[in-house]
């Protein structure tokens, strides 16, 4: 049993570092070399990434980011207070539940003209603030819907036990009932942050030049001339390696929250 459960977690090991790897030797390699991808050892080129970074793909990386940063925080404080509201007050019914998740079954191509129209109606076309609206019109109520059941798991003696020592019945889901469901916050932030920085088809629509975000700055390496696939790998490494690298710090921040035990006031 011990030798099958190494081998499915050998496995799934390779299926998802073997991408990972792929792409990074393909972002060092010159043109040439990348007509063997079996090849594992060369000399590195730096050529790639000098290309990638002139064609400012840091700047749609920051670009991305603040968009990103912008629907989670606005969702998160937006999506904790809806879900409390329907956890605890049964507001709207179960209607309420389910129907807050109605934008996800249309597809996007539905909702994006209005934007574009309402972009162009107040001359914010092309810039990022179209776009921060296009993605709250699905990563907040994803959010939202996300909470509910980590508020459902709250017991009511918390808050009922605020309100008897004096607090405000906003003070006690601030400073009571909110710090229950920090790991539950915390991975619905991860879940949109990620869900906004890989969305492309509303970045291609609202921002497709001066303001392109990452994913339509890497599809830019799809050329009529074919694909720059060294220069489309160092993109990727670019798209994939900072949200590794905070998912993997947001997690031990989870694990605190778990361990945090009941507050105390």
């Amino acid at each position: 049993f011990n030798s099958f459960r190494g081998l499915l977690l050998l496995t799934a090991l390779v299926s998802v570092l073997f991408p990972l790897i792929w792409v990074t030797l393909a972002s060092f390699k010159t043109p040439t070399q990348l007509n063997n991808p079996s090849l594992l050892f060369f000399s590195p080129s730096f050529e790639n990434w000098s290309y990638v970074i002139d064609r400012g793909i840091l700047d749609a990386a920051t670009r991305s980011a603040t968009v990103a940063i912008v629907t989670v925080i606005i969702s998160a404080i937006a999506g904790s207070t809806a879900a409390y509201v329907i956890s605890a007050y049964k507001a709207g019914g179960n209607a309420t539940r389910f129907g807050i998740l109605a934008a996800q079954v249309l597809p996007p191509a539905v909702l994006v003209f209005p934007f574009l129209t309402l972009a162009y109606l107040t001359r914010v076309n092309d810039s990022l603030l179209p776009l921060i609206f296009a993605h709250l019109s699905f990563v907040l109520p994803v959010v939202t819907w996300f909470l509910i059941g980590f508020f459902d798991s709250v017991p009511k003696s918390l808050e009922e036990q605020a309100r008897v020592d004096g607090f405000s019945r906003f003070k006690a889901f601030l400073l009571v009932v909110l710090p229950q469901v920090y790991p539950g916050l915390g991975a619905a932030v991860i879940f949109g942050f990620t869900l906004s920085w890989n969305d492309m088809f509303y970045g291609l629509i609202l921002t497709p030049s001066r303001s392109a975000i990452l994913p339509v700055a890497i599809a830019g390496f799809n050329t009529f001339r074919g694909v720059e696939l060294g220069a489309m790998s160092a993109a990727i490494l670019v798209a994939v390696v900072p949200v590794v690298i905070a998912s993997f710090f947001i997690q031990k921040k989870l694990v605190q929250g778990i361990s945090g035990g009941a507050v105390k006031y």
